[in-house]
């Protein structure tokens, strides 16, 4: 990892590296996210700033599942990691960060999406969703659970008629073997499943939950269990009888469309369907 100044540019903004910080895009409790340019050749980059003395055990160790699986793919629906290199932070100043180069997707993400469009057309929902089964499946095969699947997570780019799904942010993600569990809680808690709001061990099938809630969003224009905390979404979860599909959109729904979303948002992960079981099912074709 290369070592890096923090500077003022010429040109009336804040240098990181080689790169100039424009706006911000995002910001975490460990990381901001801001929208840069190279000094040299004007490339537009999302740069991820993360602060090491913010880090515990934990989260180093899911920076290094993060570094070390993107500097390894080049997948058109997984955010491409172009560089990596370590300075001091110009926000506040000082502290030493990681800065993490990454793809730059003008579209936004799926949550503005969702927000300006509302509910989104089946056979637009169904192009979606082929494409984060295309990403699930470089993941799968990597033995990675991203764990923070949310429509704030996956980015856009391409054209309002040809748009591009990328999955983003992988700080939370971490590698689970065959027939291993892990017990983090972590997530977005209108995306977590409910194994690991009840604290209990789970596998990858956390995250085809998490692809269940953003189906279900897409299709309706609101997640399918809200709460303000992650005990009001448990008790939501557990006292659901069947999901809270709009009447508006019911009656014309695909059934293969409705049963992909209830296998997907099984509360028993035994009966959730599995990456495999997702990506040949009927609705996918």
């Amino acid at each position: 990892m290369e070592e890096d100044g923090t500077t003022l540019c010429n040109c009336d903004g804040i240098r990181v590296g080689d790169y100039i910080l424009e706006s911000k895009l995002g910001e975490g409790s460990f990381s901001v996210v801001w929208k840069a340019q190279h000094c040299l050749t004007g490339q537009q980059v999302a740069l991820k700033q993360v602060y090491l003395s913010k880090l515990n055990r934990h989260l180093r160790s899911c920076l290094n599942c993060e570094l070390t699986f993107l500097s390894s793919v080049n997948h058109p629906n997984i955010i491409r990691l172009f560089h990596v290199f370590q300075a001091n932070s110009p926000h506040p100043p000082g502290k030493s960060c990681v800065f993490l180069v990454l793809e730059f997707c003008a579209g936004g993400n799926l949550a503005s999406y969702i927000n300006q469009h509302g509910r989104v057309q089946e056979q637009i929902v169904r192009r979606f969703m082929q494409q984060l089964g295309a990403a699930l499946e470089l993941l799968h095969s990597h033995h990675i659970i991203h764990r923070d699947l949310k429509p704030e997570n996956i980015l856009l780019s391409g054209s309002e008629d040809d748009l591009l799904l990328k999955i983003a942010d992988f700080g939370l993600s971490g590698i689970v073997l065959p027939d291993d569990f892990a017990e983090t809680v972590c997530g977005s808690p209108l995306y977590m499943a409910p194994e690991v709001l009840q604290f209990q061990r789970y596998d990858e099938k956390v995250d085809m939950w998490s692809v269940g809630a953003i189906l279900f969003e897409l299709l309706n224009g609101y997640p399918p269990f809200c709460g303000r905390s992650n005990v009001q979404v448990l008790k939501k979860i557990k006292s659901s009888t069947c999901l809270p599909f709009s009447q508006l959109i019911l009656p014309g729904l695909n059934p293969d469309c409705l049963d992909i979303c209830t296998k997907l948002l099984s509360r028993n992960p035994g009966q959730r369907l599995s990456f495999h079981e997702f990506s040949r099912h009927k609705f996918l074709r």
